[in-house]
């Protein structure tokens, strides 16, 4: 078992491999964070780990609130995530490659990283300024009948294209050309689709590439069902997610 310890970003969403991750790092606990990584040398990878919070806030208040608003707000590295924070978050998650941190006048950081390797949270370490988190990296293994789902997850997803971009009205002409390895298809399109986080979260620590591909096939049919009827739905960039509000 290959072990690492990284710093710990929970986010309100599932960071996948090969997914471009922006942030806009405001809270004093991510702002330590960054500062620790810019510490490394321009050769070393500057490395942390994002997991989806399952009961939490990404955001720690910062002004007495409802149902008590003579509360006092949290603070330290595990605000808003409970006394045990790892029970807040999915146990499966990615490490991020930051490419970039660029620190603002105002101290805050601008970033851009990219999801690489998954990773199986162990344990979280709150003591210092930020979470620090024991992780177990997971082998990706492509599982029986990877290519031939492939192909029909391939198949499904243009559908899916299509039906997202006929209910925004506009042209599919632009879109990136789909890769063709089935481990880069299974999360290019688990990033891709509209889908709430529990099914995302699931699709990412499926156990090989065949299991998630046979698990995306069914979602993919089911969510294109569901646009026939309800054009409105919205659709999302391929390989970006949303700028987290940290």
């Amino acid at each position: 078992m290959t072990t690492v310890r990284l710093p710990l970003f929970p986010l309100n969403s599932v960071l996948f491999p090969g997914l471009v991750l922006p942030l806009n790092v405001f809270e004093e606990r991510y702002r330590a964070m960054m500062r620790e990584l810019l510490k490394l040398g321009e050769d070393e990878p500057r490395r942390f780990a994002v997991v989806a919070i399952r009961d939490g806030r990404e955001v720690a208040p910062t002004a007495p609130g409802l149902p008590d608003p003579t509360s006092v707000p949290e603070k330290g590295p595990a605000a808003g995530f409970g006394a045990d924070p790892i029970q807040a978050f999915h146990r499966v998650g990615c490490i991020a490659d930051a490419a970039t941190i660029r620190e603002r006048e105002d101290g805050s950081f601008e970033v851009l990283a990219t999801g690489t390797t998954r990773v199986r949270l162990l344990s979280v370490d709150a003591s210092g300024p930020f979470l620090v988190a024991e992780l177990e990296e997971l082998p990706e293994d492509a599982g029986d009948g990877a290519g031939a789902l492939s192909e029909g997850v391939l198949r499904a997803f243009r559908s899916y294209q299509k039906r997202l971009a006929g209910a925004r009205e506009r042209s599919l002409a632009s879109a990136p050309d789909l890769p063709d390895e089935p481990s880069v298809v299974s999360y290019l399109v688990a990033a891709a689709a509209v889908l709430d986080i529990p099914s995302k979260q699931r699709l990412l620590q499926a156990p090989d590439t065949a299991t998630r591909l046979a698990e995306e096939l069914k979602l993919l049919r089911t969510e294109t069902a569901v646009i026939r009827h309800l054009p409105s739905l919205p659709a999302v960039e391929l390989t970006r997610a949303p700028t987290s509000p940290n």
